[in-house]
């Protein structure tokens, strides 16, 4: 990386601050840590930062809530978070996800593991085409290069996941993709998978893009077989 990467950790665990601070910061990501999500969403809209650790269990607003707010503000939308908690089950991972974490990692972990994904989402969020390349169905259009999604004249705020996994479907417009292929097509080495997340996504996504997202127009699902983007819609 030419400059350093800057994270945001919210989590009120200082021990667990201090070594993240430092093994992070041995790797050229710049590490602020606040102790409660009320201080830590008052530092994101003072400064800028590439990404958000934020702990699950947090004293007074609990991380759950604390993705909520960020998500709903708009100068914070698409900020990536990754969730950490002791709390490893499926359900709150789900929970995380509809929320729109892009990434949940169980404690305790590997720091080494924490890099690998923070890396990974910060790829996802950085990646650019080699060409400029756009792609309108009905009135929804996708500017791959520029990283821009505008339908029916707004532009909602997809996170970056969000955005790879449209542009997965977008690229295979008209063709099935399974479960599978999308994590294939999205995934870093370092993400882990579990059944319902791309499900979990993809309704996250339809809820930003469909007017009805119970009715969807673009993003249709294929009983047993996957998703498909719509190559025409009226």
């Amino acid at each position: 990386m030419p400059t350093a990467t800057a994270a945001l950790l919210i989590d009120d665990d200082a021990r667990l601050g201090a070594l993240v601070t430092e093994y992070l910061g041995r790797h050229e990501i710049d590490v602020t840590v606040a102790a409660d999500g009320e201080r830590g969403l008052s530092v994101l809209r003072k400064g800028r930062f590439d990404v958000v650790l934020l702990d699950v269990m947090l004293p007074g607003a609990d991380g759950f809530e604390v993705c909520r707010r960020l998500r709903a503000a708009p100068e914070l939308a698409t900020v990536p978070v990754i969730m950490l908690t002791a709390r490893g089950d499926d359900v709150d991972k789900i929970v995380g996800l509809e929320l729109g974490a892009d990434d949940y990692l169980a404690k305790p972990f590997n720091p080494r593991e924490l890099l690998a994904r923070i890396h990974a989402v910060l790829r996802r969020g950085r990646a650019v085409t080699t060409r400029r390349d756009r792609l309108s169905v009905g009135r929804l259009e996708i500017d791959f290069d520029a990283r821009e999604v505008t339908v029916a004249g707004r532009r909602p705020a997809l996170t970056a996941y969000e955005f790879e996994l449209l542009a997965a479907l977008a690229r295979a417009a008209g063709r099935v993709l399974s479960r599978d292929q999308l994590l294939d097509a999205l995934k870093g080495a370092a993400y882990e998978t579990f059944d319902r997340s791309i499900d979990v996504h993809v309704s996250k996504l339809r809820a930003k893009l469909e007017t009805n997202p119970k009715e969807p127009r673009y993003i249709k699902t294929v009983r047993g077989a996957g998703y498909v983007l719509s190559r025409e819609v009226d």
